[in-house]
């Protein structure tokens, strides 16, 4: 509400001055003579002075207002949930069957510990906290499933990507990681740039600033990528083991969409995501999002959970979100439709940890 409010007075104030530097009627001059052109250049020049003032204030407003513009997160669409807080989410179905675990059963991040296969300690000693060290099976089975998911996404149409794991500061801007997220992420000043959160964020640039050809619509976008985030403030015991850390691996989605289909394709990824949970047999549930757990460039979210026994409690594995036009306006992505009218590509992205 605030960065809105302050937008809006911006804006009145940017009109303000447009109308201050605009009334200038459009003079044409018939010099008949040396010493008339002397006068009129010099008018000209006067002109020119007391517009420049008016001009750098304009410029000023110009950049507050865009400043303040990026602030402000994606409208809702118009069938998300109300609500404030997770708690008010809306369970749109469940699927599987939820094992009972025999007593004694423990958590993963005993397991992992007894068997050996992802150890935190080495990890820390060296990197830090929350850069888990995985090992013989443990990094086996991270590699399966890598590939499982890859393959499982190829073989569906999409086409597979290996993005760089460092952008730059217009690609962070692009999906709206900057400003947002900029304390989530690890920066490195020396050459200003930015280790990604989500090969979301690489891959969905990969065609910013470019008109599309309607006819290459949909583009299916499918990559892996090991993610960094500095997950500030998280700690207690829902974020033992490997619920939370600095450095993980996903599997990313990513389509361009015609505007008119934007939400048909929303429904084609939740299928695509639900078939392939179906296919590891494990129990899930599918949520909506109210509006006040969306994320901030999100206009729609539907959220994935399983169920883990040990733990007893949902764990969210998965996301597909509809962001309309917000990335694409702000990467510029654009096809001509018909008619040979430019207009902005939808984006929608899944992302499965």
């Amino acid at each position: 509400i605030k960065n809105i409010s302050a937008t809006k007075a911006l804006c009145k104030r940017w009109q303000e001055r447009m109308n201050a530097g605009l009334p200038v009627p459009k003079i044409v001059f018939f010099v008949k003579d040396e010493i008339a052109l002397d006068i009129v250049e010099k008018e000209v020049g006067s002109l020119n002075a007391s517009l420049q003032p008016i001009a750098e204030k304009l410029a000023e407003t110009e950049k507050q207002v865009t400043d303040l513009l990026v602030k402000l997160p994606n409208l809702p669409s118009d069938n998300v949930p109300p609500g404030k807080t997770p708690a008010e989410n809306v369970v749109a179905r469940e699927a599987g069957v939820i094992p009972q675990l025999p007593a004694g059963s423990v958590p993963h991040w005993d397991l992992i510990r007894k068997y050996d296969i992802v150890d935190f300690e080495t990890g820390a000693k060296i990197t830090g906290s929350g850069f888990p060290l995985y090992k013989g099976k443990g990094a086996k089975l991270q590699r399966a499933l890598i590939q499982y998911f890859l393959d499982f996404n190829t073989d569906a149409g999409y086409t597979e990507y290996l993005p760089p794991f460092m952008v730059n500061e217009a690609t962070a801007y692009g999906t709206g990681q900057l400003p947002d997220k900029e304390g989530q992420m690890y920066y490195m000043p020396a050459d200003n740039l930015y280790m990604i959160p989500t090969s979301e964020v690489p891959v969905t640039n990969i065609y910013r600033d470019e008109i599309v050809k309607a006819d290459d619509l949909p583009i299916r976008m499918t990559a892996y990528s090991p993610c960094f985030r500095r997950e500030a403030g998280s700690f207690g015991k829902d974020v033992r083991g490997l619920n939370r850390v600095h450095q993980f691996e996903k599997v990313e989605l990513v389509q361009l969409v015609h505007p008119d289909k934007s939400y048909d394709a929303l429904e084609e990824m939740v299928t695509h995501v639900e078939k392939l949970l179906n296919s590891l047999q494990v129990p899930y549930r599918i949520l909506k999002l109210c509006g006040g757990d969306m994320s901030f460039t999100s206009a729609f979210t539907y959220d994935f959970e399983v169920y883990s026994a040990a733990q007893e409690r949902w764990l969210e594995v998965s996301s597909v979100s509809n962001f309309e036009a917000y990335q694409t306006n702000r990467m510029k992505i654009r096809f001509k439709d018909a008619s040979g009218k430019t207009q902005l590509l939808h984006s929608r992205e899944r992302k499965t940890c």
